[in-house]
């Protein structure tokens, strides 16, 4: 049976639409079954999106796993800013391609399985709300993926609850970026943010 992080999914496709009103601006959003958070903006997203402030660094931001897309163009619509996102499910993906357009966001969306359509890439800022149910390897090859594509100065920001593996996440971040700060501790969710230093 396929989970979401799956590349395709195997239960049926029943679309359904849904309005996020935030900061405003109105944003309407495509969504699917077989997609993660398919009825509203998950709380972490919200969070993240609330904590989020982009540097200053002129180039695009990622959204590591974007799902249908809510991080990547909220975040690309408030701030002027373009953002990459990149999302293995071939649904997710399609969704987030039909939302770019209906939201007028400056996005590309690529279906890639982790950073592979990625390669020579190089961000402002990652962001990650990473897919849990992949597994400790997939969420932390996502960590090293974003130090390797971040530019000097460049974020990695990462939204994930206290009992699905933030103490682990903190540790393995710190150990890759030599720091990692809790910028927000809510309802259980964690927003880490971590700064790729010159060596």
């Amino acid at each position: 049976m396929s989970h979401y992080y799956s590349k395709e999914v195997d239960v049926k496709s029943d679309p359904s639409y849904f309005t996020f009103n935030y900061k405003n601006h109105t944003f309407k959003f495509k969504t699917d079954n077989g997609v993660f958070s398919k009825e509203y903006i998950d709380y972490g997203s919200f969070v993240m999106l609330n904590e989020f402030i982009p540097n200053n660094i002129d180039l695009p931001i990622l959204d590591m796993g974007c799902g249908y897309g809510p991080i990547g163009i909220v975040v690309s619509k408030l701030y002027n800013k373009k953002t990459i996102m990149a999302e293995i499910n071939e649904r997710a993906y399609n969704l987030a391609l039909d939302n770019v357009k209906t939201n007028n966001s400056n996005s590309e969306v690529y279906n890639s399985n982790l950073y592979e359509k990625l390669e020579g890439m190089e961000f402002s800022s990652v962001i990650t709300n990473p897919p849990i149910r992949a597994g400790k390897d997939i969420v932390f090859k996502i960590y090293e993926g974003a130090y390797n594509h971040l530019a000097i100065n460049g974020e990695l920001w990462v939204v994930i609850q206290k009992k699905q593996g933030a103490p682990s996440s903190m540790a393995h971040i710190k150990e890759l970026f030599n720091n990692c700060e809790i910028v927000k501790r809510d309802r259980g969710y964690y927003i880490l943010k971590a700064v790729k230093k010159e060596q």
